[in-house]
């Protein structure tokens, strides 16, 4: 199986020897094109550490959160069944994915980095199912049952937007593991 070429090709801009490689999750059905750990065991050069940093492929990876989110849905699909979801910060698809194959009737998978929207085709592709996508989120209706948002409030400034997740949706479910002590009104 050969990895998308356009995200291969932008993977090896940042770090040329960098591979994707479709990998099975843990404890779940799904597959994601991923980078390959296997061959990134290495320093990296300042100059690959600059562009990383101006650039990062989040998409290239499955956050802890991410999967724990798909996880749940898998395990508990009437969060999802027959619902409207919008997955925000997508990044590799994950939840989104896991939505749509537990019974989802609509799900849009939305981030602003237009890879991440790239990663998310090739993985719903991968794992046979159709999403919608969406690079901007305010442009968005407020027609979602359910906002699924995982591994995004890492940067405390992001904190403002739970409310805004409730002016899109009914509901949202939120997973992070790098939040302690979370308070939101």
């Amino acid at each position: 199986m050969t990895a998308p070429l356009h995200l291969q090709a932008a993977l090896s801009e940042l770090l040329g020897d960098a591979q994707l490689v479709a990998e099975a999750l843990p404890g779940t059905d799904l597959r994601l094109w991923l980078i390959d750990a296997n061959n990134m065991d290495r320093a990296f050069s300042p100059e690959e550490t600059r562009r990383i940093l101006e650039d990062p492929p989040y998409w290239s990876f499955c956050w802890a959160s991410g999967l724990a989110l798909a996880r749940f849905i898998a395990e508990q699909p009437q969060w999802v069944a027959g619902k409207r979801v919008l997955d925000f910060g997508a990044g590799s698809g994950v939840a989104g994915i896991a939505a749509m194959k537990a019974g989802a009737l609509e799900v849009v998978a939305c981030d602003l980095d237009p890879l991440a929207i790239e990663a998310c085709r090739a993985n719903a592709e991968l794992n046979g199912v159709t999403l919608e996508y969406s690079g901007d989120f305010f442009a968005e209706d407020d027609r979602f049952d359910l906002i699924l948002v995982a591994d995004v409030l890492y940067d405390r400034a992001n904190l403002p937007l739970l409310d805004q997740f409730l002016s899109r949706g009914k509901q949202a479910l939120v997973a992070d593991s790098r939040v302690r002590d979370f308070q939101h009104p």
